[in-house]
């Protein structure tokens, strides 16, 4: 088989990993890649939003499944376009994607079919969302409804920060046209997890549990970022939880979509707070997660091009996932600066020498190659992973991976994996 992975993150490094390890791929193309992915994949320079140039390079090169990374591409409606010209690919189509394409959608149909969420209202106008929130008492949480790269909900301690949030995302378009319409919602008290799961229109695979570390400083202080670090599994998710969220949030919102005809094939990733009432959905996201890619593809042991491919037929209820029992830990390596300004073009070195830990693979992201060196060219460069036989053993792994790494401005979390109450 010759495969397509779009996208240049640490979530496509991770595919193409995963992907090379399937006795059927012959070839592997990345598109735009990054330095990592060119290990196994051959780098093609289109960018992952520029879904007619993909579609040409698929038909030219004989492309036989086109697995899709970053919701971008999703949500312009890709899989549409690939299917109309008899190419199969793994991701939902457009109508599918505005489950994470627009947040107000999303709310609305939790609300429509009865999926656990937090209580919300949305809004077109300024004033109005100000009125809302000046009538409040407590924390909010405001969210820009379209696509912000993961940075686009703002939590708030207080009306006044409500206040501030809004004028910046609407106001002052801090997150451009993603921010046009708003969402407002209670503040959730809990512990957040993830959970992601194939989906072929009409069954549901849940994948093992994953937990992300999404705020920029130790001790979840700081800005959101597109994540930080994660691990899988979670013990948060218990059996009897899992069997939960497989009934009341997951199977339903597959259901859902199909009775609005927009059937979902893909990946579903519902992102949880784990509350004294049970679990609610924050978001649901259409794609792998970035980074809860990188630990949870370490542990499956089950060729992932089976589990695309049932999730295209329709037969995900023939195939079952298997993982390791190993933990699997990855800390996001970042510059510093993020998720605010930060430089770019910084060499990085050391990265052949935490390769060499036992269980350890470092996925690039924000990397390019130029002239033999390795730069940095975003904001989360690295995401080193480590498997160990219990969870401390993991992030002891990892963290004697990152000290191996070095370039001018690192930022990293030193506390990913010890989540408290985990």
């Amino acid at each position: 088989m010759q495969i397509l992975v779009i996208g240049s993150g640490g979530r496509e490094h991770a595919l193409v990993w995963k992907i090379a390890q399937s006795p059927r791929v012959k070839k592997i193309f990345c598109a735009p890649g990054n330095a990592g992915t060119s290990d196994q994949a051959e780098n093609i320079p289109i960018p992952a939003d520029d879904i007619q140039a993909l579609l040409e390079f698929a038909l030219t090169n004989q492309i036989d499944l086109t697995v899709v990374g970053p919701e971008q591409a999703l949500v312009l409606g890709i899989v549409d376009l690939f299917e109309s010209k008899g190419l199969r690919v793994f991701g939902p189509s457009r109508l599918a994607a505005e489950l994470e394409g627009s947040k107000a959608f999303s709310k609305n149909l939790m609300k429509k079919y009865g999926i656990p969420t937090a209580d919300y209202e949305v809004f077109d106008a300024l004033e109005p969302a100000l009125e809302y929130v000046d009538k409040k008492s407590g924390p909010q949480v405001v969210k820009a409804d379209g696509l912000a790269a993961g940075k686009g909900v703002i939590l708030c301690s207080s009306p006044a920060e409500a206040r501030d949030a809004i004028q910046s995302i609407m106001k002052e378009k801090s997150f451009g046209s993603a921010g046009e319409r708003i969402v407002v919602e209670e503040f959730l008290v809990g512990e957040e997890i993830s959970v992601l799961a194939f989906a072929d229109g009409k069954n549901v695979l849940a994948l093992d549990s994953a937990q992300d570390h999404k705020a920029a400083y130790d001790g979840d202080r700081g800005p959101n970022t597109g994540g930080m670090g994660a691990y899988s599994p979670a013990p948060l998710l218990t059996p009897a939880l899992k069997e939960q969220v497989m009934r009341e949030i997951l199977q339903p919102a597959v259901d859902a979509m199909a009775k609005e005809g927009r059937l979902f094939r893909g990946i579903l990733y519902a992102g949880l707070m784990l509350t004294a009432n049970g679990p609610k959905t924050l978001e649901f996201n259409v794609r792998w997660g970035d980074p809860e890619t990188q630990p949870l593809l370490a542990r499956l042991k089950t060729d992932l091009i089976d589990l695309m491919n049932a999730s295209i037929d329709g037969t995900l209820d023939k195939i079952s996932a298997e993982w390791a029992q190993e933990t699997a830990v990855c800390v996001v390596m970042a510059a510093k600066g993020y998720p605010e300004s930060y430089e770019k073009g910084k060499i990085i070195s050391g990265i052949e020498n935490a390769d060499k830990e036992i269980g350890v693979k470092v996925f690039h992201a924000g990397t390019k190659s130029v002239s033999g060196n390795i730069l940095t060219n975003g904001g989360r460069v690295l995401g080193v992973t480590a498997l160990g036989a219990d969870r401390d053993t993991a992030i002891q792994n990892a963290y004697k991976a990152v000290e191996k790494i070095t370039w001018d401005g690192i930022h990293y979390r030193k506390d990913i994996g010890q989540r408290p109450s985990s």
